[in-house]
């Protein structure tokens, strides 16, 4: 087990925050958060972090805890996060249409929270032994074998 993730799993303290980003409509983000709910239920915080107003309201439509949108808010939430989700292109600046911007990009590069990445994207990037799972499955996996320390 990554010796971050043990730390996390032993503190017996407020519920860990998860970040949830995501851009454009927020469809996959929600569909995120609507799986975590259904499993750790209020035993974490969701926090729904948008590029943009329409994809954090989805997300809190899907019963994130708090949600914020932007560059700035997406920057500063990070540091304080405890995991941190989305797909590969938050970590990609320019990526999401160029709703990425290249401070939310380094923000959760830089962030000491894990970092787990659904490799779903529109850019111009392809990653070496991907299966190419659709979103339902790799939702199945990032609760079982990336969060399971949560439990």
């Amino acid at each position: 087990m990554n010796p971050q993730k043990a730390t996390i799993a032993n503190e017996n303290s407020a519920p860990k925050k998860i970040c949830v980003i995501d851009g454009q409509g927020g469809g996959i983000g929600a569909t995120i958060i609507r799986r975590l709910k259904e499993r750790f239920e209020e035993r974490i915080e969701v926090l729904a972090l948008g590029t943009n107003a329409i994809a954090t309201a989805q997300m809190l439509k899907a019963r994130a805890n708090r949600g914020a949108s932007g560059s700035s808010a997406i920057a500063w939430t990070v540091k304080k996060a405890d995991v941190i989700i989305g797909p590969v292109g938050i970590i990609m600046p320019n990526a999401m249409m160029g709703e990425v911007t290249p401070v939310m990009a380094e923000a959760v590069s830089n962030s000491g929270a894990i970092k787990i990445l659904l490799p779903l994207t529109q850019e111009n990037l392809e990653i070496v032994g991907i299966s190419g799972l659709p979103l339902p499955l790799l939702i199945d996996e990032l609760l079982d074998k990336h969060l399971s320390f949560l439990e």
